[in-house]
């Protein structure tokens, strides 16, 4: 069986890393990362950046369950494709006391059996003096299984291990899938294709590929990146990424010193305070083309000299990127008809457990899916 995996992000370059092992005759299409971000004309991807938390705790089982999954393949991503993308440094999640956030984490940690310590105001200021928290404060700190990953190596990784496993890649961008009794023919800026079945992982374009739209919720968000030098980046080598959720259960996230690829070290804080929706395809280009909110990145900083007094930075820049959500907050994996199925909506977690993503994508379009059974992963 033929089958092409639109979108050569994470989740979409996941899933041709499966079907390629799995013996499908596979070709994954999408264009190449922008050299001009702000002049081009076409379509994005948000995994152009070098940090992303990954973590097994998190409030709902679903995301613990699929990240972990994720997690405990990197390695073997890493030895298939001779790439690197994975830092263990643990993951501190911190939030009141007493909170609904925090209790869920809790449970969800000690039902699984992610490991970790639990930290209350005194922990906390001895394990991790640089940070500052009100009091009443704690946290769970995963020591092992977590860190950060640079999304553009992972994704490069996946391509790399899908072509060994016999996939193609094709650096196009689809323009329309058509679906007739005799498979599905895609349009190109390479020209026409014709498979048997198709996975659409586009991200938040997925619907501008669909004839009847999926309830998506394409979300603008603006990160910041705070320059430091050689010397703080040293001194911070140890820090975990930093996750505070608020009482309603969202809140800013802080990745430590990385380095970039102009030789840089930035951390890098992303948590908009206002939600803004994205309609068209074009809306979602320009989007990312306008290089995000400057009042964000603004309240960021403020919100990081607070959280880390003692640090200093050289600069700061920010960017634009977006996240795909659904009604119910968790990936939606479907087919919507007999030949054209969905991987989509990672909800502002799908970096880490895109692997896992990705593999269930790959099980559903490679296997007939019952008239009436749910498809949703």
């Amino acid at each position: 069986m033929s089958v092409a995996v639109i979108g050569r992000g994470l989740i979409g370059s996941a899933a041709a890393r499966h079907l390629a092992r799995a013996g499908q005759d596979v070709v994954l299409i999408g264009p190449d990362e922008p050299e001009e971000k702000t002049r081009h004309p076409g379509v994005f991807a948000s995994h152009y950046d070098e940090g992303r938390i990954t973590r097994g705790l998190d409030p709902a089982p679903f995301w613990s369950r699929v990240s972990r999954a994720s997690i405990a393949r990197y390695a073997e991503i890493e030895a298939a494709s001779g790439i690197r993308f994975y830092t263990e440094r643990g993951v501190v999640m911190a939030g009141p006391e007493g909170s609904a956030p925090m209790d869920r984490i809790g449970e969800v940690a000690v039902r699984d059996g992610v490991p970790h310590d639990r930290l209350d105001d005194a922990g906390l200021a001895a394990r991790f003096g640089y940070f500052r928290f009100d009091a009443g404060t704690c946290a769970f700190h995963q020591t092992q299984q977590a860190g950060f990953i640079s999304p553009r190596r992972l994704v490069a990784a996946q391509g790399v291990a899908a072509e060994r496993a016999g996939a193609r890649i094709l650096r196009a961008t689809v323009e329309a899938v058509e679906e007739d009794g005799q498979g599905v023919r895609i349009r190109s800026s390479a020209g026409d294709i014709r498979v048997d079945r198709v996975l659409i992982a586009a991200g938040g374009y997925t619907n501008t590929l669909l004839s009847v739209p999926l309830p998506l919720t394409v979300m603008a968000r603006t990160v910041a990146l705070f320059e430091v030098d050689e010397g703080e980046a040293a001194r911070f080598a140890s820090m975990p990424p930093l996750i505070y959720l608020h009482a309603h259960g969202d809140g800013p996230y802080l990745l430590p010193p990385i380095r970039y690829p102009d030789g840089r070290h930035y951390l890098k804080m992303g948590g908009d305070p206002v939600d803004r929706v994205l309609g068209s395809g074009a809306e979602i280009s320009d989007w990312f083309r306008s290089g995000g909110d400057p009042e964000v990145a603004a309240g960021l900083e403020a919100q990081l000299r607070e959280r880390m007094p003692d640090l200093t930075i050289r600069c700061m820049s920010h960017m634009a990127c977006v996240t795909t959500f659904t009604p119910e907050d968790e990936a939606r994996i479907e087919m919507v008809s007999a030949r054209i199925g969905v991987a989509t909506a990672g909800c502002g977690r799908g970096a880490k457990c895109s692997d896992e993503l990705g593999r269930l994508g790959a099980v559903l379009i490679a296997d007939d899916v019952p008239e009436g059974a749910p498809a949703m992963a």
